[in-house]
């Protein structure tokens, strides 16, 4: 009898032990499944930033916001206060004509004034960051003004 009791007692605690296993092993594969989805949900928010949130441009030699820029920039609040779990990047660019430290200085101004138009529009500080690369990474490689006019720009990165 007592060799039977210790039996099944045994049986019962392999048993146990196999069903923590299990339900550890299935917690683990149930947490990668929601760490790929959310991270494939993040890519796809990621995905449509790039679609909605859309660079400015301004004038030659210029900082200031025109009424285009800033209807882009209501449409880029809206989407980014709507989206809370997106962050920015702000570069700010130039043409080419100017000195390297003049453009580089005219970017960060340009950066600067975006970021600052979209925290009064709600987009948190944290969210955001400004990097100026003046002239060294045109958008279009011409030589002319409408070349130019491309690369006076603000431009977006959603991380």
């Amino acid at each position: 009898m007592k060799k039977l009791l210790l039996l099944c007692w045994a049986i019962a605690a392999v048993s146990v032990a196999g069903c923590a296993s299990k339900s550890s092993e299935t917690a683990r594969v149930e947490d990668t499944v929601q760490e790929y989805d959310a991270s494939a949900a993040q890519a796809e928010l990621l995905e449509e930033a790039r679609r909605m949130v859309k660079d400015v441009f301004f004038e030659f030699d210029s900082a200031e916001l025109d009424q285009v820029a800033v209807s882009q920039l209501k449409n880029n609040a809206s989407w980014l206060v709507e989206n809370q779990s997106v962050s920015v990047m702000i570069e700010g660019h130039c043409d080419e004509r100017g000195t390297y430290e003049y453009n580089m200085a005219l970017g960060e101004r340009r950066a600067e004034v975006t970021k600052s138009f979209l925290e009064r529009a709600g987009v948190g500080a944290a969210r955001m960051e400004t990097v100026s690369f003046g002239e060294e990474r045109p958008f279009d490689p011409g030589h002319n003004e409408a070349a130019w006019a491309k690369n006076r720009r603000a431009h977006f990165v959603a991380k």
